[in-house]
């Protein structure tokens, strides 16, 4: 109990001086560039400490359990030797991860906003819904496959400097030509992949399978999942953008 209470007590200092900054900035405006009341920043006060103590209870969490669980699968499926098994795990946990993703749901929900008021579909809340959870789908699939070719890479000992230039140049080539309204969507939800829920399971999959497989690096080898999840996304939005544009 009290190794517990020592962890949280770490991790909450941790988090109060990873935020103390961003505080500052936002109080500082606040009160002598905006000059708004000193009440205002009531609210703010109790957002930081739900956030504060979110935080710490999240991270604590990632230590225990999530961390350890990505990488004790992935030493467990390496050593049983089934490439089909392996692949299949990191497509699952990569796709799983990526729709239940917070920051994906909000930029879906506000895409599908945006792309109603624009007039690029109905402005009603079925086709909002429909459009907002094709999106998701869409960005869950491109984690999926994301995680596969870097479970690959790392069986293979492919180069990932090359992987990524090559994919980053198809990128370039889709962006001229799909559509306007949906370059800016897709690179965006290329970033909201690599946030709080895929991030800590995504890294953990590549180290513990780099850590299992003899002649791998886990420094050199392990690291990059979180590259291919960035980067797919792009892709297949555009993608999505392309054919929901023809249809």
């Amino acid at each position: 109990m009290f190794d517990v209470l020592r962890a949280l007590g770490r991790d909450l200092r941790d988090s109060l001086r990873d935020l103390t900054p961003i505080v500052v900035v936002i109080a500082v405006f606040e009160l002598l560039v905006l000059r708004q009341p000193a009440a205002r920043l009531a609210p703010l006060a109790g957002g930081v400490v739900l956030v504060v103590i979110g935080l710490t209870l999240f991270i604590y969490g990632l230590k225990l359990a999530l961390f350890p669980v990505g990488e004790n699968l992935a030493h467990a499926l390496a050593r049983k030797g089934s490439v089909f098994w392996l692949i299949a795990f990191a497509f699952a946990l990569g796709f799983g991860t990526t729709v239940a993703e917070p920051a994906l749901i909000a930029v879906a929900a506000e895409a599908g906003k945006i792309a109603a008021a624009a007039g690029i579909i109905e402005a009603s809340p079925e086709s909002q819904s429909r459009y907002a959870g094709g999106l998701r789908i869409t960005v869950a699939l491109a984690v999926g496959v994301a995680l596969v070719l870097g479970v690959m890479r790392i069986i293979a000992g492919w180069s990932l400097p090359a992987m990524i230039i090559g994919g980053y140049g198809l990128v370039m080539a889709m962006t001229i030509i799909a559509p306007a309204d949906i370059v800016g969507i897709a690179y965006d939800s290329g970033g909201v992949t690599t946030s709080t829920v895929t991030v800590p399971l995504v890294a953990a999959l590549g180290v513990g399978l780099a850590s299992s497989l003899q002649g791998r690096n886990p420094m050199l080898d392990g690291f990059g999942l979180i590259a291919f999840a960035s980067l797919t996304p792009i892709l297949f939005v555009m993608g999505y953008g392309m054919v929901i544009n023809w249809t």
